[in-house]
């Protein structure tokens, strides 16, 4: 169990990192090792994979909002509607846990998504990274219907399959709503914040969520988060993108098959 929480621990800490560094909640992370690692059932790792994603976005949102990175006031029709999605998809994965092929494959094709975004992200991002961003615009572009299509669309996967966000938010504030990318980023942690949160509680309620095995791996997000926030003006991210994606595309094969197989 002692060597189970250092696993843990580390998960938690490497997680964190990411989510504050790239603006990812760190399920990418967690879910295949809370599912091979641990060999937790489908449902019950989503569960256990909020909550720590949960510590992560709220110790990487933290640190963003000090850099200055977070216009909150104007996210708000983002945070609403993105808790609104997830109550609402929270009730769908009640249904959807009692198919464990469902979820896992539910779950590798949308790693395989953010994985193929991160390939594309790291390639394309050598010229579009400028350093470190000074206090954002207090307002952001984008009228109201974008924002809350977003923040919608944002809450559909913790909701229903207990991952982040990032691969939406960040790129959607990014491109939909100009905002600069150190923004974006500081910005998708905070709204997937409020998200992860809702998903988690619901979670809990439902009974999907070691509380034992969370512990450890939040300790770790939340170290690792603000880590992650505080390098993210400093370190270029195009390289760690193309690493990572070229990792979870093969994280994305693994619970694809194995979904397939359980299908059989």
């Amino acid at each position: 169990m002692v060597d189970d929480r250092m696993v843990l621990l580390a998960a938690g800490l490497v997680a964190g990192v990411l989510g504050g560094l790239l603006g990812i909640g760190g399920g990418i992370v967690l879910m295949p090792v809370l599912r091979f690692v641990l060999g937790l059932p489908p449902a019950d790792a989503a569960g256990t994979c909020v909550v720590a994603v949960f510590c992560t976005t709220l110790g990487g949102g933290i640190k963003h909002y000090r850099l200055g990175h977070v216009p909150l006031s104007a996210l708000m029709p983002v945070v609403l509607a993105g808790v609104f999605s997830t109550m609402l998809f929270s009730l769908v994965f009640v249904q959807l846990a009692q198919k464990a092929n469902w979820l896992d494959l539910g779950i590798g094709m949308v790693f395989m998504l953010v994985a193929m975004r991160m390939l594309w992200d790291g390639v394309q991002s050598r010229h579009r990274e400028t350093g470190s961003v000074s206090t954002p615009s207090p307002t952001l572009g984008g009228i109201q219907t974008r924002k809350i299509t977003l923040g919608f669309i944002a809450g559909v996967l913790p909701g229903l399959f207990g991952i982040g966000t990032g691969a939406i938010l960040v790129p959607g504030f990014s491109y939909l709503l100009r905002m600069p990318i150190k923004v974006a980023i500081g910005s998708a942690l905070v709204c997937f914040c409020a998200n992860a949160m809702i998903s988690a509680m619901a979670k809990y309620a439902q009974g999907y969520v070691h509380l034992g095995i969370a512990l450890p791996v939040c300790l770790g997000c939340l170290v690792g988060a603000q880590l992650g926030a505080a390098i993210n003006h400093r370190v270029p991210s195009a390289l760690l993108k193309i690493l990572f994606g070229l990792v979870f595309s093969w994280v994305s094969l693994r619970f694809i098959s194995t979904g397939l197989e359980i299908a059989r």
